[in-house]
């Protein structure tokens, strides 16, 4: 530990961080929401910015009043075209709330359309986190998109209402992209609960199978909403996320792959991270605050059941190129696969008590993004220091700062050490302390490395610009050796195949 240049501090109220500073790129394709007059017709606002006057346990446990405006959204689905109205209205209707943009487009040419809800919808909030909910990645488990339209209605209709809700949207940016497939969900079929008609992209292939992959190299083609995400989570450093999908009820979390990946034994052991506490934690809060899920309770007869509602992916049944391994171990972005209804499409008049039962999950897992620690990585003048490479000691994925120095990690009550490295500075630990109550703000200052003949911006030989866990293969095999080709693997491939469609 070297503590010159060390400032840390435990804060009961957060303060404002400062002013907003926009977040285009304009060198790449910035993800940010579109001016165009031809497609938003009003004047952007800026709302203001709160305080944090609320800490990780104030969210009400009544039930929230909740009332539809009949003409902008019902209780029922919604099609490409109707979710596009849809957006587009909520955008003009809250122009200081809402701001939509497109990641991409789909393999068949249709929107992967992003709403931004916050108080701060076209500025990035210096020192306040972007976290992301993603729905219908599989086409034909249809709940979760329907769900995030609703979350969308209620966060603008409850902002000037709810002290809670103006609390998080003034304090973080909630990107929600409802529907990462829509091409596979024009090929669903309402009332159908399980099979697999609609769950691929128009190409056929299976979006949360698409993705790279750490334990296993993944030759599936890339396909183009694959990409978008890949692209978008390049430019937007995310800090939680989730991912809604059906055909269980239940809170799945990283690693869903295994090491062991050429014998998929089902119902197998564990695939545990570095940061398994925080995802046990996460798990525990959508599933403690959902109607049902903490129950355990199995979907079928033949299907399994989850103690407290929640499960390490692995463990359930492991797959190569999913999305949340790949948000955690490429971009340090927490997230969570959420499995919110047994009935992958049910009829529309059952929607209303899929939202009794998650209304409450869904804003609590949000506010998740501001526990444990966060801050600014400066070098000794004051300035940011961009892409600084971080790790908690003992946890060996690491995360990075934002081109304004700021990082965020989501971690439980105790006493960690925070590894910082960059580019032309000196590496740097720093100790710190995590307290239930509140996060922690803590400020790194980093000095200028220099050569011996006095020169400086040399990079250390320490510097590590990624980190990863450590790879444990199966004995005798390499990694990309190809080893798991052949009968074996395809096997693996027809069982992974007919399981995918039996459970999501």
């Amino acid at each position: 530990m070297q503590p010159a240049g060390l400032a840390v501090l435990l804060v009961a109220v957060w303060c404002h961080a400062g002013p907003a500073i926009a977040d285009v790129q304009p060198e790449q394709r910035n993800f940010e929401p579109s001016t165009d007059p031809a497609l938003f017709a009003f004047d952007r606002g800026a709302g203001d910015g709160g305080l944090y006057t609320f800490d990780n346990l104030s969210v009400a446990q009544d039930p929230r009043a909740y009332r539809p405006d009949v003409g902008a959204l019902d209780f029922v689905y919604h099609n490409h075209d109707e979710m596009t109205r849809y957006l587009r209205a909520t955008t003009a209707r809250y122009p200081n709330l809402t701001a939509l943009y497109s990641i991409g487009k789909s393999a068949q040419g249709r929107d992967l359309w992003v709403l931004v809800v916050s108080a701060s919808p076209y500025e990035h909030m210096l020192g306040k986190p972007d976290v992301k909910y993603i729905g219908n990645i599989h086409g034909n488990e249809a709940v979760g998109r329907e769900l995030l339209l609703h979350l969308i209605q209620y966060l603008v209709s409850s902002y000037g209402s709810d002290p809670y809700i103006k609390w998080l949207l003034d304090n973080t940016r909630i990107h929600i992209l409802p529907s990462l497939n829509p091409d596979g969900y024009a090929a669903s079929k309402e009332g159908t609960c399980d099979g697999g008609q609609g769950r691929y992209n128009s190409r056929g292939f299976d979006l949360n199978r698409n993705f790279p992959d750490y334990f296993k190299q993944n030759n599936k083609r890339s396909q183009p909403e694959t990409e978008a995400v890949k692209d978008w989570i390049s430019k937007i450093q995310f800090v939680l996320s989730g991912s809604l999908h059906g055909g269980a009820l239940v809170v799945s979390y990283p690693y869903d792959n295994t090491p062991n990946a050429i014998f998929h034994s089902y119902l197998s052991q564990p695939s545990l991270t570095p940061d398994d506490d925080v995802f046990k934690h996460l798990s525990l809060i959508y599933a403690n605050n959902h109607g049902k899920m903490s129950r355990g309770v199995a979907c079928k007869t033949a299907s399994p059941s989850f103690e407290n509602g929640i499960t390490n992916g692995a463990a359930w049944y492991p797959l190569t190129g999913g999305m949340q391994d790949f948000n955690y171990v490429w971009h340090g972005c927490m997230e969570v696969t959420l499995e919110v209804s047994c009935c992958k499409f049910p009829p529309a008049y059952e929607l209303r008590k899929y939202w009794d039962d998650n209304q409450m999950s869904m804003i609590k897992f949000l506010a998740e993004a501001h526990r444990g620690v966060q801050g600014f990585i400066m070098d000794s003048t004051g300035n940011p220091v961009e892409r600084a490479q971080l790790k908690i000691k003992g946890r060996d994925i690491g995360f990075t700062t934002t081109k304004y120095g700021e990082f965020w990690r989501i971690l439980l009550p105790g006493v960690y050490k925070l590894e910082v490295y960059a580019d032309g500075f000196v590496p740097k630990d720093v100790d710190f302390m995590i307290v239930e109550q509140h996060p922690t703000l803590l400020n790194v200052t980093l000095q200028p490395a220099k050569r011996n003949d006095g020169s400086q911006h040399y990079r250390p030989a320490a510097a590590s610009t990624q980190y990863r866990p450590q790879q444990q293969l199966p004995p005798g095999s390499a990694q990309g050796s190809g080893s798991d080709e052949g009968i074996l693997s395809t096997l693996s491939s027809g069982f992974n195949s007919l399981v995918n469609n039996i459970f999501g």
